[in-house]
């Protein structure tokens, strides 16, 4: 455990659903600084494609934990854990109140649940080697070898996500344990006060929709296309989130720009589907709320009562 005395809120949810928004609120109402639970905003020089805070809210509101990696390094799980470990500590010495912000789901419970992480570095040789396999035998077949050596943990990890399932594969043949074994939970080490950002399905897609749009008109194409010319490879894990895999299929002259427009609003649509797998509205720890029907005011009210102020 780590210090019970230091009250954490959270805000998850969806991608689209306006928790930037709302972060940036609350915390100007409460004395708070923002910690990134992002695993896209960490990349420096990703700006548009991954939403991250305007440079006038992170004026406003002192953000932690984006551009902290080049596009082609590497952040492990318990590397993102310990950094936002200490700034959430730091946050609180300083008498400021800490939010945890994001969508990534791993990274959230990871700091939430107090996650063991088996510190195992990056195996180059053998990523590719799986990868390779991967791309050979197809995403199940991967997730097969992993079902025989930790069936625990493959049915906790989607097959079609074959980073996640290299990572784990990784993990128990460098250690020779399996990975479940090895990230035990520690239990909360901090005070939480979860909100969950949500709206109606189709009202998230039409957001969705409309924030692609602003991105192209923002310049996603010409990030992008910076990106490749500075040697950022097209495989790279960051090249290949959502909105620079698809920008970068129509400036290798693979699709249209219109079809890659399309293929990332489709896509993001199925990445707000896998995030429900994380944050489930029906999760009594998270007090859900629709930005278009609770006001701030109320948002405030809540969280006062929880804090005790």
């Amino acid at each position: 455990m780590r210090d019970a005395s230091i009250t954490l809120i959270t805000i998850v949810g969806p991608t689209a659903s306006g928790k930037t928004a709302l972060s940036v609120e609350l915390a100007a109402a409460l004395g708070g600084e923002i910690v990134s639970a992002d695993s896209r905003q960490i990349y420096r020089g990703m700006d548009i494609g991954t939403a991250k805070a305007t440079r006038a809210e992170r004026d406003r509101i002192p953000h932690h934990l984006l551009d902290i990696v080049e596009p082609d390094q590497v952040l492990t799980l318990a590397e993102y854990q310990a950094a936002a470990y200490h700034a959430i500590e730091d946050i609180a010495r300083r008498g400021r109140r800490p939010l945890l912000v994001g969508g990534t789901g791993q990274y959230v419970a990871a700091v939430l649940e107090g996650w063991q992480i088996p510190e195992v570095a990056p195996q180059e040789l053998l990523r590719r080697e799986l990868e390779a396999y991967a791309a050979e035998h197809g995403a199940e077949a991967l997730h097969g070898r992993l079902a025989g050596i930790d069936p625990v943990a493959a049915a906790a990890i989607d097959h079609r996500n074959v980073r996640r399932v290299i990572r784990a594969l990784e993990v128990c043949l460098v250690t020779g344990r399996p990975i479940s074994g090895l990230q035990r939970k520690s239990g909360a080490p901090y005070t939480i006060v979860q909100l969950g950002v949500t709206r109606p399905r189709p009202v998230l897609y039409e957001r969705i929709d409309q924030r692609v749009d602003r991105m192209i008109d923002a310049g996603l194409v010409d990030e992008v296309r910076r990106l490749a010319a500075a040697g950022f490879a097209w495989d790279l894990p960051a090249m290949t989130g959502l909105g620079y895999r698809q920008i970068g299929q129509h400036l290798r002259g693979e699709v249209t720009l219109d079809e890659a427009i399309a293929l990332i609003k489709r896509d993001t649509r199925r990445f707000v589907r896998q995030q429900y797998n994380w944050f489930r509205p029906g999760d009594e720890s998270i007090r859900w709320i629709d930005p278009s029907q609770t006001s701030l005011a109320d948002v405030l009210s809540y969280l006062k009562g929880q804090l005790g102020s």
